[in-house]
């Protein structure tokens, strides 16, 4: 297969329908107005109302946060103005910085699974070290990047931490980004407005309620989808001199098969290989592509079983060529 052959096929589903997406739109947000609503007025009857929706809360939260990523990189809409708007709004709900998050996420897609342009900051889910670069740590810096990536910490305890404290500040932002450090600081001033103005009709508690029982679980299953698309046991990485686009699509990037209710949810960002090769392409589409060329197949399939284990694979074996374990990576070579 000529590698220009897949990036043809792919080329011919960036364009984006407007119709479509204001469709998702429509489908979205008002029946998650509707649940937060139904959340805030069960609570006179017990705990039980705000616990049975929470869960279908979170799952249009996670499908706010596609929507708004889409935005982010351009395709949801055909007009940039249109994105942005939809992509801010979306923040709201998120709590996820448009500008900031938009530009990270812009250097993720420029270089992943690039062993000489890997993220070393604070993702510790769509990057890796080398066997070779763990076993050279100390002993107490090891037992400190184990503890951030077992899966208790990584995949249940910091989710929650990253979107209701981490994306309060302009982490990893270099000086030079202003307008992002102050869309952060902005985004801040339209929750506190929100969110207070919530509390001084309902009370704190109320809203804090509802608020965590729909993020907590939106954090955990975003955070989780994120990662397995980017690590498991099947991806291959590779030094810069040795990079290729559509190969690091395919090898580098997983195929989540997902249900149809769930694919509905995650707005079929499950098909995240197609993604990684052509990130304009809006998420309606995305599963078009795929069926549109057999060698799209060719991804690494990932079921809902198998995410269950892809989170342990957190370390290259260069000599292996193949993500491991870090029980894996402790046997003596």
């Amino acid at each position: 297969m000529e590698r220009h052959e897949l990036r043809a096929v792919a080329l011919r589903f960036q364009e984006a329908i407007p119709r479509t997406a204001l469709s998702q739109i429509a489908t979205t947000f008002p029946p998650l107005l509707g649940l937060l609503a139904a959340m805030h007025a069960g609570l006179v009857l017990g705990w039980w109302p705000v616990l049975a929706l929470a869960l279908p809360a979170a799952g249009l939260v996670v499908r706010v946060f596609a929507l708004q990523h889409d935005c982010g990189h351009g395709s949801l809409f055909r007009s940039r103005r249109a994105n942005d708007a939809v992509g801010r709004l979306c923040s709201l709900f998120t709590l996820t910085p448009y500008g900031h998050w938009r530009r990270q996420h812009a250097g993720h897609h420029a270089a992943w699974n690039d062993l000489d342009c890997r993220d070393r900051g604070a993702d510790i889910y769509s990057t890796c070290a080398t066997v070779a670069e763990y076993r050279a740590m100390g002993r107490w810096r090891q037992r400190g990047f184990r503890a951030a990536r077992h899966p208790l910490v990584a995949q249940l305890l910091l989710p929650p931490l990253i979107f209701l404290v981490l994306y309060r500040v302009p982490f990893d932002a270099p000086a030079a980004w202003h307008r992002e450090r102050r869309g952060v600081h902005l985004t801040n001033l339209a929750l506190a407005a929100c969110y207070g103005g919530l509390c001084v009709l309902l009370g704190f508690g109320p809203v804090a309620s509802v608020l965590l029982a729909v993020m907590v679980p939106a954090s955990v299953a975003g955070v989780g989808l994120f990662s397995v698309q980017h690590r498991f046991e099947g991806a291959r990485w590779t030094w810069h001199a040795e990079w290729d686009a559509v190969a690091a699509s395919l090898e580098g990037s997983s195929f989540l098969r997902l249900p149809p209710i769930l694919r509905w949810f995650t707005a079929r960002l499950g098909f995240h290989h197609v993604h990684h090769l052509a990130p304009r392409i809006p998420n309606y589409r995305l599963e078009d592509c795929h069926d549109a060329h057999p060698a799209f197949a060719g991804a690494q399939v990932i079921t809902l079983r198998d995410a269950l284990a892809a989170s342990r694979h957190v370390l290259w074996d260069e000599a292996a060529g193949r993500m491991v374990t870090f029980a894996e990576a402790d046997q003596v070579s």
